[in-house]
């Protein structure tokens, strides 16, 4: 079968050379079956599914009996529905560590198990599929990220109207929600997504209390992503103890539905805030959880930030996953409001900076975050980048810049 052309992929085919074990994780629905299923022929694998009621059954009363009698190569869909498994393929692995042996997903973080973590060290790579990022989506590499540590490359990139952009944020990255003709269709898929996501997935992956409470905490924070995550404001407003709400949190970061981005600190003398930034993994899905569709976004400004900012966000995580030196996502704030709303930082500590903005034109108090990151990193700071729903790449000053948005997924 066709494999869809994910930039993971040659990623992956590799660790099937050289690892024993290979796992693709991510939220439900981002496309991980679909891959495995095709590396599975590939590489001449059985495919097995947890999913599937009886294999779920027969590798939960006897996982070593279940991985004995289905031999190798053999690619197992939805690990964490049987996590015993994972310890029995430890044991497999010890004896014969021959590469490619199992081809591994999980729709939720299993390298946060008991004892897994340290079990599969060094026997196994993981990789994170997100929702289709834009250049999947156009079937082109993205170059984004070398540009962007590299001056000398400015990024640029065909201009985008408004509405196009609205579109892009609305309609985010999931391929069935992608695959439905209109916006109503897309709607309609995501919310039956969540509602599966929150009745099923949850209820197997830990024992929560107050179930109920779960679809109004997705809105709650559907409506601060790309903002700064005060855990006590939203456990003042649903009622949520705050150690539950901490368990949520860390529950919904497992199933790859949020992404907490750390605050870049470092001991400067200046007073930096250390709140991390929170993400929803798809703009379109927050938009849905929000109640928000392109006329509400045309009369709230906040609201498109917000969600532009995700955009942005989680199309640079997806680059940093199949990344040759992936470098760090943060962001940068100062005690004072200061901000940069992404922060890139490589493996030496060199940092780029991006500002979001959906307006045509950077103004001087654009650039004041960027401004007072490049002072407080000095030569550690590459360049400061305004993406921007302009129509060129624009010089603003010394190492800053602004570039088109779709910069971002340009080759």
């Amino acid at each position: 079968m066709e494999i869809l052309p994910r930039h993971l992929l040659p990623s992956i085919r590799e660790s099937l050379t050289d690892t024993p074990v290979a796992l693709i994780a991510g939220a439900r629905q981002t496309g991980k079956s679909t891959l495995a299923t095709g590396l599975a022929d590939e590489i001449g694998a059985r495919y097995i599914t947890m999913d599937a009621a009886v294999d779920r059954t027969g590798a939960a009363r006897d996982p070593a009996g279940f991985l004995r009698r289905l031999g190798t190569p053999l690619a197992i869909d939805e690990i964490q529905r049987v996590p015993e498994l994972l310890l029995e393929i430890k044991v497999a692995v010890d004896r014969d560590r021959r590469p490619g042996s199992y081809l591994l997903t999980g729709s939720a973080d299993v390298l946060t198990l008991p004892k897994v973590a340290d079990s599969l060290a060094g026997r196994m790579d993981v990789f994170t599929l997100w929702p289709l990022s834009r250049g999947e989506i156009a079937r082109r590499p993205e170059g984004f990220l070398a540009r962007a540590f590299d001056p000398s490359r400015l990024p640029s990139g065909p201009g985008l109207s408004r509405d196009q952009i609205l579109d892009l944020v609305l309609a985010g990255g999931y391929p069935e929600a992608l695959a439905r003709t209109s916006p109503a269709g897309r709607v309609r898929w995501m919310r039956s997504y969540m509602n599966a996501l929150l009745d099923r997935d949850v209820q197997e992956l830990a024992q929560i209390d107050r179930l109920a409470d779960l679809p109004a905490l997705m809105a709650a924070l559907a409506h601060r992503t790309g903002g700064l995550l005060n855990a006590a404001d939203v456990s003042r407003l649903l009622g949520i103890p705050t150690t539950t709400l901490h368990r949520y949190l860390v529950l919904l970061e497992r199933m790859y539905v949020i992404q907490r981005i750390p605050a870049w600190h470092r001991n400067t003398g200046r007073r930096l805030a250390k709140t991390p930034k929170l993400l929803m993994n798809d703009s379109g899905l927050a938009a849905v959880l929000m109640g928000a569709d392109a006329a509400r976004l045309d009369a709230d400004p906040t609201l498109i930030g917000r969600l532009l900012e995700t955009f942005v966000g989680m199309e640079l995580l997806k680059q940093i996953g199949w990344a040759e030196r992936p470098p760090r996502l943060l962001h940068f704030r100062t005690t004072k409001g200061l901000e940069v709303d992404f922060v890139l930082e490589d493996a030496s500590g060199d940092c780029v900076g991006i500002e979001v903005k959906l307006g045509h034109t950077v103004r001087a108090d654009d650039l004041r975050g960027l401004e007072t990151l490049a002072d407080t990193l000095g030569e550690r700071f590459i360049q400061g980048i305004v993406l921007y729903g302009g129509e060129r790449t624009v010089p603003l000053g010394e190492r800053l810049v602004a570039c088109p948005l779709a910069a971002l997924w340009e080759p």
